[in-house]
């Protein structure tokens, strides 16, 4: 229990966040870019067992989430990862989870930007190219920057708003799929199965929209129930996304024959159902969905500066808190400039697939985390699972499988960025 008693000592910021706040997190770090242009990918690999494919990467990522559901509910601190790595494996271990958590945030929220500046450009030309676009993307960081250092119920109406309107184009496209095709939506499952390379790739390019839920548990420091949110928000927030994740997927592949071939399938899907309106209409929910991501994004992987810097990893000027708005004003400043500054570089979309393989790193240390903490929290009314260690166990199993799907440009990329963390680690070490 002191652990948890000298972090809420140092912590300056108010507890805002409900399950609400939490869930929203959760399903917005889910729900990005990735939904509107992966089930042409996974229909090229998989062809109409490609539903099935999401169904088991929820499967996968299943004991994952509910092992950092019970972490989550063990801390009542910022910084999620920095938190548990350290107290379960030292302070070296906690300070790579939140550096590789850190970067896999950056690196996605920087492309996500750019396909938002993309999104804009579709109405407004001028801003997809030259100085029209640098201009869109500092916009584009500087008012998502300036929502986050207002502060966090900010941050929050912000994501809610954003989400209703995501939320409201992808039932309505399943909705409207679902009456205008009527039963031809569901598959007969006739075709021949999708061979063992194609399963794979296909899981390893469907795990990029089951990822980026991790971000919920960062700012357990402005939890108002951490104890009961954290893990419900990620549960909750699982079983959402993929029910909407294989019905977009059902009407996408009825309503576009050549799904397979598509650049845009959403897009086209929207398209083929409702006409150039429907095309409209699904561009403000890409632009919607990609703004809320960045938000969530922008929320938690500031607040991991916040917390290195509280541990005195980073320099004290991270963890300065605004004492008109109550928000980490620095960090949130740095990752705003951090990420204009990728995002107008361009070169930054071969780190994408590093990402995953960042967040496995990451999976892995939460997993293997709870055996070495469970016993010091078990009889303290925290989340429990079932099955002792049943459960991290598998998701262990999961993430190893999902290794060794990734490519070798992927492994050494983040081999690079680990030696990185490991030199910035031992400078703070240093500094102290």
């Amino acid at each position: 229990m002191h652990e948890n008693s000298s972090e809420e000592l140092q912590e300056k910021l108010p507890r805002n966040l409900g399950l609400w706040g939490v869930w929203m997190l959760v399903v917005n770090g889910f729900i990005g870019a990735g939904i509107f242009g992966l089930p042409s990918g996974a229909a090229r690999l998989a062809g109409e067992y490609s539903v099935l494919i999401y169904g088991f990467c929820a499967l996968l990522m299943l004991p994952v989430i509910l092992s950092f559901a019970e972490i989550g509910s063990y801390f009542r601190g910022t910084g999620g990862p920095i938190r548990y790595g350290k107290l379960a494996f030292g302070s070296f271990v906690g300070f790579q989870g939140g550096w590789l958590y850190y970067l896999a945030r950056l690196i996605s929220f920087a492309a996500n930007t750019v396909l938002l500046t993309d999104s804009i450009a579709y109405f407004f030309p001028i801003m997809g190219e030259g100085i029209g676009r640098l201009i869109s993307l500092a916009l584009t960081c500087g008012l998502l920057s300036l929502i986050n250092i207002l502060g966090s119920s900010e941050s929050i109406r912000s994501m809610t708003l954003f989400t209703i309107i995501k939320f409201a184009v992808l039932i309505g496209l399943i909705i409207g799929g679902f009456l205008l095709i009527g039963p031809d939506v569901i598959p007969h499952f006739d075709t021949p199965l999708p061979s063992g390379s194609d399963f794979g790739a296909a899981t390893l390019l469907l795990i990029y929209a089951f990822v980026g839920f991790e971000g919920a548990i960062v700012p357990a420091g402005e939890a108002k129930r951490p104890k009961r949110d954290m893990p419900l928000g990620l549960i909750l927030g699982l079983i959402v996304v993929t029910i909407i994740y294989m019905l977009v997927q059902l009407v996408s592949q009825s309503a576009v024959p050549n799904l397979a071939a598509s650049n845009s399938p959403l897009l086209d899907a929207s398209s083929a159902l409702f006409g150039s309106t429907g095309a409209v209409i699904l561009m403000v929910g890409v632009a919607t969905s990609v703004l809320a991501n960045l938000i969530s994004s922008m929320f938690s992987a500031s607040r991991i500066t916040y917390a290195l810097a509280l541990e005195k990893s980073l320099p004290a000027w991270f963890g300065e808190v605004s004492n008109k708005f109550l928000t980490p004003a620095n960090s949130v400043f740095f990752f705003g400039i951090a990420a204009f500054v990728l995002a107008a570089m361009g070169s930054f979309t071969f780190l994408a697939a590093m990402t995953v393989l960042s967040r496995l790193f990451l999976f892995i240390m939460t997993c293997a985390a709870i055996p070495v903490l469970r016993p010091r929290f078990r009889d303290q009314g925290y989340f429990i699972l079932k099955g002792g260690y049943l459960i991290p166990a598998l998701g262990i199993i999961a993430c190893i499988w999902l290794m060794l799907q990734v490519s070798w440009t992927s492994i050494w990329l983040t081999a690079v960025l680990i030696g990185v963390g490991t030199g910035l680690y031992w400078l703070g070490k240093m500094q102290k």
